[in-house]
């Protein structure tokens, strides 16, 4: 794989953000070979997630294993702002950078003097993106699970007749700071054109609601108020279906196209279901979701899973093993995309590669 390791090379990105999102900012441009400096507040020991620890992690190592996430390859620096001496160094960084991340509600930018203003200023060309719960105005705290919670997320996540259950990963900050990567290179293509920087404003509950797609649709279009559903799909079956081996594993059906459909029915011997009205198409699938799954659950239950994964696979069929996590990391094809750093300490940190897209070119 050619990763596009120094496609930025040469420009200065200052850190100002603290816990995941604006981190994964800075820790793409770092996988790109921009130097990326990191500032915490020094008052408070440093971004709050250095301790933001599992009960099984040792405490022989300085850094929390979640911190360790989003942070590679930084130069950091422990800064208190409100400090003179400390403030002018960091303006002093923010004068040469060509980007700043920051997540600031406006009257503590100001009050910090890290309004956009204040920041063009001293540097009219930069670029700085700033990330807030719901805006800036809005002086709310943003945390992930909260904005699962108000954006419609935690609602639809679950099992039916059983209370809501949050997403296993900060999935909003890192859909907002997917939207601020945008917004950053769009500016930088912007700043190549007419030489201008920018400010650029991204809210947690914007991403959100932003990504809510075809369950979002349901509602705009229907009226259909999306519910807990477990796996399964409101719109295709069998789809996130799962089903259980003859030797105890399970499967998972994602089944997206009346072909692949039909080489699930050859592949499992239920030639019947093609002829049958209830599973005619997708629209009948879905209606009559229950009854397919009796059959194909009955059907899969006879075999293994080693047999039904070749078999599956061979035919086409989109078919999966849920893995825990010594699993997705034993597969060969996540090897490329670990990042390793020795720490300060000597220690070994890890963490999963966030720029995994391919840049080639002609020579």
């Amino acid at each position: 794989m050619n990763f596009p390791e120094n496609v930025c090379s040469g420009l200065r990105v200052i850190e100002l953000a603290s816990v995941l999102a604006g981190p994964a900012v800075g820790l793409f441009f770092a996988e790109l070979g921009a130097e990326v400096i990191k500032i915490e507040n020094k008052t408070t020991g440093g971004d709050v997630t250095r301790n933001w620890r599992m009960p099984s992690e040792s405490s022989d190592t300085p850094l929390s294993a979640y911190y360790h996430s989003v942070n590679w390859r930084k130069d950091t620096r422990l800064l208190d702002l409100t400090n003179q001496e400390d403030h002018a160094q960091a303006m002093e960084l923010i004068k040469s950078a060509d980007i700043l991340i920051t997540n600031n509600i406006q009257s503590k930018a100001i009050k910090l003097g890290l309004d956009y203003p204040t920041i063009r200023a001293i540097n009219p060309g930069i670029i700085h993106v700033n990330l807030t719960a719901y805006g800036e105005s809005d002086e709310r705290p943003g945390f992930d699970a909260a904005l699962q919670a108000e954006s419609g997320f935690l609602y639809m996540c679950g099992e039916p007749d059983r209370p809501p259950v949050k997403m296993p990963v900060a999935l909003i900050d890192i859909l907002a700071a997917h939207q601020m990567k945008e917004g950053v290179l769009l500016a930088l293509l912007e700043k190549i054109r007419h030489g201008k920087g920018a400010y650029i404003t991204v809210s947690l509950f914007d991403a959100a609601v932003a990504s809510l797609a075809n369950q979002a649709s349901n509602w705009l279009n229907n009226q259909c108020i999306p519910q807990r559903m477990g796996n399964r799909h409101p719109n295709i079956a069998p789809y996130g279906d799962l089903y259980a081996t003859a030797d105890g594993h399970w499967l998972l059906l994602a089944v997206g196209t009346e072909k692949q459909f039909e080489s699930l029915c050859r592949e499992l011997q239920l030639t019947e279901c093609l002829r049958d009205e209830r599973f005619s198409h997708n629209s009948r699938r879905v209606v009559h979701r229950d009854a397919l799954n009796d059959l194909i659950g009955g059907a899969i239950a006879q075999k293994g899973r080693d047999v039904w994964l070749e078999r599956l696979h061979r035919a086409g069929v989109p078919v999966a093993v849920p893995r825990d996590m010594a699993e997705v990391f034993a597969a060969p094809e996540t090897n490329r995309l670990i990042l390793e750093q020795t720490e300060a300490d000597g220690h070994l940190s890890r963490r999963v590669r966030t720029a995994i897209f391919e840049i080639s070119s002609e020579k």
